[in-house]
């Protein structure tokens, strides 16, 4: 099992969202950002790690939201879900071809990665955050 961690950062009424590149796996489709937890790292170690490579902020992990196990073709993953929080410094992509703030409403207007499915129904759902 591969466990990734996946951070919700919450502008208003807004959730971002990142496109994954032409050439990475699950190509073009939509996930909240984040990455594999490496040997010896903590879940939230390994988020804030993420969150700067990917996006270039200095981001602070908070409350653990929740998680998502998925099997694909090349393995199960399973991903820990966390609210993370920012410096407020502008998001700069360095790892996905498109970056987007989205209404929790409008969430179901992308094509997801598989395994982040279930936390979009939640965020829509108002399970997690009211709309």
């Amino acid at each position: 099992m591969i466990t990734v961690t996946a951070g919700i950062l919450i502008k208003g009424a807004k959730v971002f969202i990142a496109k994954r590149k032409a050439h990475a796996g699950l190509a073009g489709k939509w996930e909240f950002p984040g990455g594999k937890v490496e040997q010896g790292e903590t879940p939230e170690a390994c988020l804030k790690r993420e969150l700067g490579e990917e996006l270039d902020i200095h981001a602070t992990v908070g409350e653990y939201m929740g998680e998502s196990i998925h099997q694909y073709d090349f393995g199960t993953v399973r991903i820990l879900f966390y609210r993370a929080f920012w410096d407020g410094k502008p998001i700069v992509s360095k790892d996905h071809q498109e970056v987007q703030w989205v209404p929790f409403n409008e969430l179901n207007r992308y094509d997801f990665v598989p395994a982040d499915l279930a936390f979009v129904e939640k965020i829509q759902s108002g399970t997690i955050f009211s709309n």
